[in-house]
């Protein structure tokens, strides 16, 4: 027998990538070497913590880590100060450092056949986006199952796990506090309110940085600008993400998903 092909789940802290890795053991456990990974960020609400370790023991499986060996403290400000650069047209340096490159190390190493993301039913053209743009040895295991965001919810209560706090608070994800690739006034006030300390931090370094994080009625400006009156959509409407993959340009990977059950 040869060596089994390896699928790389990727873990979010989110509840859509949790039961993409349920969905992906129980389904290829037994022909393939299934990984559950995530890239853990010093920045994200501290219960994502307790439920990794929740997810991994209903998984039964260890959530491995990849970590960027340039910034071992897997902290986002550390990122922004180094770059001396926050957010903008160029994209965000802590998703490429802490995400990309981060999977890039682990990649290297690993050398995984397939990729598993959290995309759900109800963004079936965003996976078809990424994968005629990005990859398409990616495996839409949420979206064949026909499972949305809720229904992942509901199947992590179900199973006796108590989604990540972030949640509870209206965070729309479960990125980081004080998410930098957010322009949202709306999204910002909720993070004063919520989380007063972070908006402080925010404010403090975008400005002493120059970025313009947020944007009203079309003019970006900084955060210490911002008014607790000023609003935008609303935060279910929000749809910014941190993907593992969403700084990297468009580039062609031949392997199928039909490879995955040979």
């Amino acid at each position: 027998m040869g060596k089994r092909k390896l699928i790389a789940v990727w873990f979010s802290c989110g509840a859509a990538s949790a039961v993409a890795a349920k969905l992906t053991l129980d389904r290829y456990g037994s022909t393939h070497d299934v990984r559950v990974v995530n890239n853990p960020v010093a920045n994200e609400d501290p219960d994502n913590l307790r439920f990794a370790r929740d997810v991994a023991a209903w998984l039964g499986v260890e959530v491995e880590t990849a970590i960027n060996s340039k910034f071992p403290t897997c902290n986002a400000v550390d990122v922004w100060e180094k770059e001396r650069y926050m957010a903008g047209v160029a994209g965000a340096p802590c998703t490429r450092a802490l995400k990309k490159r981060a999977r890039q190390e682990w990649e290297q190493i690993h050398k995984p056949d397939f990729h598993v993301l959290g995309f759900t039913v109800e963004e079936r053209a965003r996976h078809e986006r990424f994968v005629r743009g990005e990859r398409e040895n990616v495996l839409p295991v949420l979206i064949e199952a026909g499972l949305s965001k809720p229904d992942c919810a509901a199947l992590l209560l179900s199973a006796g796990i108590a989604l990540p706090a972030i949640y509870l608070r209206g965070y729309p994800n479960a990125n980081c506090i004080g998410c930098v690739k957010s322009q949202s006034p709306t999204y910002w006030n909720h993070v004063r309110q919520h989380d007063p300390q972070v908006f402080a931090e925010r404010a403090e370094q975008s400005r002493r940085l120059g970025a313009r994080l947020v944007k009203v009625k079309g003019q970006r400006i900084f955060l210490d600008q911002l008014q607790p009156s000023d609003k935008g959509g609303s935060m279910k409407s929000l749809n910014f993400d941190c993907g593992i993959f969403c700084e990297e340009p468009p580039h062609h990977i031949v392997t199928s998903r039909r490879e995955a059950q040979a």
